[in-house]
């Protein structure tokens, strides 16, 4: 059961879309017009429902089998957000918009997504519903939790969702998962160190703000291989040092640091914002300086559940015929997690071959794999909620 040749029959029409979508990019809960097209080709596809505004500015599509009698009622998620990155590709279909671009792929999953919808709509080849999730705000703004919190999965009876990214270096249309962890948590820290500003010159009649922010930065990088068992990954990074004035010869008032912390076991979390804590205020104290920190706790760790992800692993196979299903962990994040902990699921990697990274000014979706990913979303569907 290779890419269904009717899906294959689509490759312009999928390609149009997604270079349309590309060239129109929307950050987080701002995808109205992506919302719009999307819900254009919902309905033109036969949809029996199309719900606007869901999860503010998210689209959810039903599309009911041949048959209902399994009861069976399976999601498919695509995010639609683009990010704040000025585009380095050159392409003849690169963002109209300045500063904002389609870098991580998002264009390319709404369009498999959308090319699954129009084949499932058409065929109805299963017994069962199906209930496509177009997501806004995966990019760090919780689009997920927005859309669960407006009951998606209780209103359809959601049995099981899935979802598939985009993956550079992955060879194209490969698909690649695992069972259990398989991308991280992502939570954020602030601290704020004060002390008194002074000259350079005379740095004794100062609190060096400086001095104490690089100490509590040496400092955190401590935790995850101190305070955490050394069997779990964690990964703890400073991103971003800023002072109130930025001169050659002035001490400043405050510093602030900020980071990035990532884990896959959810119990490691108090531990970690304690100990960042802790030692931000202790460090600053010993500089007679005072630290404050807030910790933000973002998505979750993604957890494939052990079935689905077998399952969504037979889909790539019969498709591509390439899966990996002991594919690395990875630490990036992805808010799909969020709908792994209300429904069991599994989320796999398609491969975007030797493109630039996500989140790169140069990256750029493959085309090619479009009607490979429309097809595994048609497959999942059919081999979940066979006819007869």
């Amino acid at each position: 059961m290779p890419v269904k040749n009717r899906i294959a029959d689509w490759q312009e029409d999928l390609t149009e879309w997604r270079r349309h979508l590309h060239a129109h990019p929307e950050l987080r809960f701002e995808e109205h017009e992506t919302a719009r097209f999307v819900v254009e080709k919902l309905r033109a596809f036969g949809c029996d429902e199309v719900i606007e505004g869901v999860g503010q500015t998210g689209v959810v599509a039903v599309i009911r089998g041949r048959q209902g009698g399994s009861g069976r009622t399976i999601a498919f998620r695509a995010d639609m957000d683009a990010l704040p990155i000025l585009e380095q590709t050159g392409a003849d279909y690169a963002s109209t918009v300045p500063g904002k671009m389609h870098a991580c792929g998002h264009d390319g999953h709404t369009t498999m997504l959308l090319g699954a919808c129009r084949y499932l709509a058409e065929t109805r080849n299963f017994d069962g519903t199906v209930v496509a999730l177009f997501q806004p705000a995966e990019e760090g703004s919780g689009g997920a939790k927005a859309m669960i919190g407006d009951g998606v999965f209780d209103r359809y009876e959601v049995d099981e969702v899935y979802a598939m990214h985009n993956w550079p270096g992955l060879a194209p249309g490969h698909f690649a998962t695992r069972p259990g962890p398989f991308l991280a948590s992502a939570d954020k820290f602030e601290i704020r160190v004060t002390g008194k500003g002074g000259h350079g010159a005379m740095p004794h009649l100062a609190v060096d703000t400086n001095l104490a922010a690089a100490q509590i930065v040496t400092a955190l990088h401590s935790i995850p291989s101190r305070d955490i068992n050394a069997q779990n990954a964690v990964v703890i990074s400073v991103c971003g040092m800023k002072s109130e004035t930025f001169t050659y010869n002035v001490l400043p008032d405050a510093v602030t640091v900020i980071g990035t912390v990532r884990q896959y076991d959810v119990a490691d979390r108090d531990t970690i914002r304690t100990r960042i804590r802790q030692i931000a205020e202790a460090t600053a104290m010993a500089h007679e300086a005072k630290a404050e920190m807030e910790y933000i706790e973002g998505v979750d760790p993604l957890v494939n559940a052990e079935a689905q992800a077998v399952l969504a692993g037979d889909a790539g196979e019969a498709v591509s015929g390439h899966v990996n299903r002991e594919a690395p962990r990875v630490m990036g994040s992805e808010d799909f997690g969020d709908m792994l902990r209300v429904r069991p699921g599994a989320f796999v990697f398609i491969g975007n071959g030797d493109s630039a990274d996500l989140h790169n000014p140069g990256y750029d979706f493959d085309d090619s794999i479009a009607p490979v990913g429309a097809s595994w979303f048609a497959t999942l569907a059919e081999t979940r909620m066979p006819l007869g």
